[in-house]
């Protein structure tokens, strides 16, 4: 279905349709070949709704196609207007049957040659044309004379030729052979021979102007006389069309998924928190000496206390106490004990606080008899403790019963 707007002339809307121009369907409305709603029409000014019903020669208006682009290699001698007053012929004389109404995009004068973008959309066709989309149209030139590359690379600001202002013109040498230089001129604007004109201001006749690319799209190896249409696709990506489409469909799929917090002890260089005696609100444990876990690693640091300097200069670590050597792990570990585990209850009784109970489905451990305490006291160090006087006598010399 024809998608018209609210308020739209009849000739444009028939004219989307690929019938004819739009002056041409302002010309069958004054002729009465054109109905609305049954009725025939005879003011082109008419305005149409999507629900208004149209025919042209008693046949309801077809349904618009979609737009579509071809490229045509157009040759010298041919016209890219739809009619010639003088019958000369034109660029549509040669097109094939299964093609629909087409329109030339832009303008190459008879004696020009190349790459011409033909299109079934007159939306389109002016959209092309526009030079604020900023399509480059790139020519190569054949002309009469020498010119330097200085005059060329001033064409870059911009000129005013005979009263009228053409903006920058990018133009190089490629060569000079003999009598004739060849150039490439790219220009921004579609303004009438105006690749002529700027060349004539040079001082260079061009005696052959051919155009290799408009935009996107290039004339590369088209045969002559060929058309060939460009995927929609392409013609999309040309106009901007599917970026358009990927930004408000992006985000309509699959989740991110959000990252993780990077959790203690990884492989980020986190540390992991130090367990200590009576944190969280769980009991404190015990190990298997029955001393409670907070207790081990006493012996290890009293190692570290040593000052870092003390090694570095070579000087001896002081040495440890005899008793400090001597102390049982035992006594070590009930002195700890004795700070934190409570007594325990009588056989039978409540299960002492502290041991963990256990869990089901497993054996219940036995308890272990605590080791006997034995003194914590320190001895000054350096100092031997004084052996005990021996009153018991040898058996040598103790006295037989007379």
């Amino acid at each position: 279905m024809i998608e018209i707007q609210k308020g739209e002339r009849i000739a444009k809307v028939i004219a989307r349709a690929g019938l004819c121009s739009r002056r041409d369907a302002e010309a069958w409305i004054t002729a009465g070949r054109v109905s609305l709603d049954g009725k025939v029409l005879t003011s082109p000014a008419t305005l149409v709704t999507a629900e208004s019903r149209i025919e042209v020669d008693g046949a309801l208006l077809p349904e618009a196609e979609a737009p579509r682009l071809w490229r045509y290699h157009k040759p010298r001698g041919e016209l890219t207007t739809a009619r010639d007053p003088q019958g000369r012929a034109t660029v549509f004389d040669h097109l094939p049957a299964d093609v629909p109404r087409l329109q030339a995009v832009g303008r190459l004068d008879i004696n020009s040659e190349g790459l011409l973008l033909m299109t079934n959309d007159g939306g389109l066709k002016r959209q092309l044309e526009l030079p604020a989309n900023g399509w480059l149209r790139r020519y190569r030139v054949r002309a009469h004379g020498r010119v330097t590359a200085a005059r060329l690379a001033a064409l870059a600001k911009g000129v005013t030729v005979e009263g009228i202002d053409y903006g920058p013109v990018e133009a190089q040498l490629d060569r000079q052979s003999g009598a004739n230089a060849w150039l490439t001129i790219g220009l921004r604007e579609g303004k009438n021979r105006e690749v002529r004109k700027i060349c004539a201001h040079l001082g260079l006749a061009v005696n052959r102007l051919i155009r290799v690319s408009y935009g996107p799209f290039a004339l590369a190896k088209l045969p002559n006389r060929s058309l060939e249409e460009v995927p929609s696709k392409r013609l999309r990506e040309a106009l901007g069309l599917e970026d358009r489409e990927k930004r408000k469909t992006r985000g309509k799929g699959f989740a991110r998924a959000k990252p993780k917090p990077n959790r203690p002890g990884s492989r980020h260089g986190l540390k992991k928190p130090e367990k200590t005696e009576g944190a969280g609100g769980g009991k404190p444990g015990i190990g298997k000496s029955g001393a409670n876990k907070s207790a081990r690693g006493t012996r290890g640091a009293a190692r570290t206390e040593q000052p870092r300097s003390a090694t570095k200069t070579g000087a001896k670590p002081a040495a440890r106490s005899a008793a400090a050597r001597t102390k049982p792990a035992a006594a070590r570990s009930a002195a700890s004990k004795s700070k934190t585990a409570k007594p325990a209850t009588a056989r039978g009784g409540t299960a002492k606080k502290g041991t963990a109970k256990p869990k089901p489905g497993f054996a219940k451990p036995t308890p272990k008899k605590p080791a006997p305490k034995k003194s914590t006291s320190m001895k000054p160090a350096g100092k031997k403790p004084a052996a005990k006087k021996d009153n018991r006598k040898s058996h040598a010399n103790r006295r037989r019963p007379s």
